[in-house]
């Protein structure tokens, strides 16, 4: 079914036939990027045959471009899991074909598309780059636009030297910074700043030129890329606040067939210590619930035993998650859980750092 879907070429400056031209694939799931306005101001679905009328600067672009649309767009709040691996298997299905990938995509879940793209794709080793809009084409101040030519001036780039790929990781580009996918967060609705890129440095900065970070992009060896296609889909996310009753904390942790819970705790990992609350999460553990926890604070990172309030979470089973998002702490519990490891294996890779989304720690590929 996926092979069948049409490509659509776009004109560009481009021949068809020059090899030496980069060539990039823009995937069209949804979201304000793909509306317009018609002539009464109304917001309607853009045909993307008529993308480069909306968009000339695209025929000025020296790459070769194609376009491939999802038959049904959909709205960022309605993404699911099983959208990602169709995305993760679109991309697995042209990845020799092409130079790079650009994802047009609804801003709301963004991050968390992201995230769960950069684990899906094991080995990547070329750029695959979120972004989309807050204003539709046609508005007269559209960040559509420029979004995407930036995108796609980043996916296309080459080291000036080597002549190898610049960014071989999944990214969000929003606002002139392009985040890695598992830094991401969505921070703006009414600014064109959207995201945020939490505990790590942006990759990319786009000004008058592009100026690559380099030193902190990941660079693996070359490997052939592997495309999962599986997510465990019985994950709860459970977030404490000051009065959280036993009856809410168990009734998350008890969800029929839960398999993994991301904690949202306090400052550096930091939970309350009254007997019944350690006796739920103790109760978890013993039932095979994966308790990940992630701190609700934007920056920092969680380190259980530096305070009391914390100190007894490991002994209960609970992973630390150091520095992750909560973004990327779900979406990683899909994939790990989803690979059907032994015990200790899923309690190592989930506390280790797999994609970028961890600092200061060994990656595991």
């Amino acid at each position: 079914m996926l092979d069948a879907l049409p490509l659509l070429t776009l004109p560009t400056a481009a021949e068809a036939t020059d090899a030496a031209a980069p060539r990039l694939l823009i995937l069209y799931t949804g979201g304000t990027v793909g509306m317009a306005v018609n002539r009464r101001q109304e917001l309607v679905p853009m045909h993307f045959s008529k993308l480069g009328k909306r968009m000339p600067e695209l025929r000025q672009l020296p790459y070769r471009l194609e376009l491939l649309a999802f038959p049904q767009p959909i709205d960022s709040s309605n993404v699911t899991p099983a959208d990602w691996l169709w995305l993760a298997e679109l991309i697995g299905l042209h990845y020799a074909d092409f130079d790079g990938f650009i994802i047009l995509h609804g801003t709301d879940t963004m991050a968390y598309s992201a995230a769960a793209l950069s684990f899906l794709l094991e080995s990547l080793g070329k750029p695959v780059i979120f972004t989309g809009a807050q204003v539709p084409v046609g508005r007269t101040r559209t960040d559509a636009t420029r979004n995407l030519l930036t995108a796609l001036e980043i996916a296309a780039a080459r080291h000036p030297h080597a002549h190898t790929v610049r960014l071989p990781e999944v990214g969000v580009f929003f606002n002139d910074v392009l985040i890695r996918g598992t830094r991401a967060k969505k921070v703006e609705s009414q600014q064109f700043a959207a995201f945020k890129s939490e505990n790590y440095p942006p990759l990319v900065r786009a000004g008058i030129n592009l100026d690559f970070n380099d030193t902190n992009i990941r660079l693996l060896p070359a490997a052939r890329l592997k495309v999962h296609q599986k997510l465990e889909e019985k994950v709860a996310v459970l977030r404490l606040f000051p009065g959280i009753t036993e009856g809410v904390v168990e009734a998350v942790l008890s969800v029929p067939g839960l398999r993994g819970c991301v904690l949202e705790t306090y400052g550096s990992g930091n939970a309350p210590t009254a007997p019944w609350f350690l006796a739920c999460l103790e109760r978890a553990y013993a039932r095979g619930v994966y308790l990940l926890n992630v701190s609700q604070c934007e920056e920092g990172r969680v380190v259980q035993g530096h305070y009391e309030t914390s100190a007894r979470l490991a002994g209960l089973g609970v992973i630390g998650g150091d520095d992750i998002t909560t973004e990327a702490a779900i979406t990683k519990l899909m994939f790990v859980l989803g690979l059907g490891l032994s015990e200790v294996e899923t309690r190592q890779l989930l506390s280790h750092d797999l994609r970028g989304e961890i600092t200061l720690k060994t990656s595991v590929g």
